[in-house]
């Protein structure tokens, strides 16, 4: 599930919306990565959405700065410390 079907019913400009979605794609790609069984085939499209919505949460308030995006939607992710 792309973050796209998440954005649509957004109000960011074309600019904003690819921004969140490269930081988007960047987050699942540490995930996989990472060998982290959040991206095992069950857990794959929960765990997609929670970084979607964090993103895209994080955008609405503000945050533009692509690496902020992906840290915060990691350490959301994460739970707390």
């Amino acid at each position: 599930m792309p973050i796209d079907s998440f954005l649509a019913n957004t109000t960011f400009d074309p600019e904003t919306a690819a921004l969140l979605a490269s930081a988007f794609d960047t987050a699942w790609d540490t995930i996989k990565k990472s060998g982290n069984p959040l991206a095992a085939n069950d857990q794959a499209a929960s765990t997609r959405e929670v970084l979607a919505k964090r993103i895209i949460e994080m955008g609405q308030r503000g945050e533009r700065d692509q690496q902020r995006l992906v840290d915060d939607a990691l350490d959301h992710l994460a739970g707390p410390k």
